[in-house]
């Protein structure tokens, strides 16, 4: 890909209007190699299941709580929370303006165990 062919900066206003293809909760704003970055806003209920890569998730907006494993955590915008392949996570009790960044990156499995 040449340097001018990819988007180096995404706008928050962008990813409130980016369009979420049929089937899809999240709209895919840019990749490299293995990174994907997406814009993830879910109503009343947080549907996921777990991912095949390690991800992080940038708080853009609202205040709520992580479910990650066993373990919970309070959030409020600019927080970073982490979600490793494979676990069960998944936003609860979120207020109605959430909206969290999504990177996705590494292999599928992980980048490793965490001991």
């Amino acid at each position: 890909m040449r340097e001018e062919d990819y988007p180096i900066a995404i706008t928050l206003a962008a990813a409130r209007v980016a369009s979420i293809p049929a089937g899809r909760r999240s709209a895919e704003l840019m990749t490299h190699g293995t990174m994907r970055l997406l814009y993830y806003a879910p109503r009343d209920v947080d549907r996921q299941k777990p991912h095949d890569q390690d991800e992080l998730y940038v708080v853009a907006s609202g205040t709520g709580t992580f479910l990650c494993g066993a373990r919970r955590a309070g959030f409020v915008p600019g927080d970073v929370l982490f979600a490793p392949a494979g676990v069960v996570h998944r936003f609860e009790t979120f207020s109605e303006d959430f909206a969290v960044w999504v990177i996705f990156y590494g292999p599928k499995g992980g980048e490793g165990t965490l001991t």
